[in-house]
């Protein structure tokens, strides 16, 4: 894996990908600002298109995707963008 999550391009790519200001690609709905990145289940996180463990480059721009944090963990490591199961519970409105 080229580079390391925490690095300094990482970061960078990370806040490139923010500023585009795109919904979550995998469910579609806009991402809010404003809410704890680190344990609000609607938050922005960065999601690789090509998951990581399955060989996608970290610091690929291209392989690079808004989601919220709850998307992309239900997600998970599948090349599909809609995870297979639905959400227990709604975490508010969209």
């Amino acid at each position: 894996m080229a580079g390391i999550r925490n690095g300094r391009p990482y970061r960078r790519l990370v806040a490139r990908q923010k500023a585009l200001g795109l919904p979550c690609w995998i469910c579609g709905h806009n991402i809010p600002e404003g809410v704890d990145g680190r344990t609000h289940p609607l938050a922005f996180t960065l999601d690789h298109e090509q998951p990581l463990s399955r060989g996608g480059d970290l610091l690929d721009p291209a392989n690079a995707r808004s989601a919220h944090r709850r998307c992309n963990s239900a997600r998970g490591a599948r090349t599909t963008a809609r995870p297979t199961s639905t959400p227990r519970r709604a975490f508010g409105k969209w």
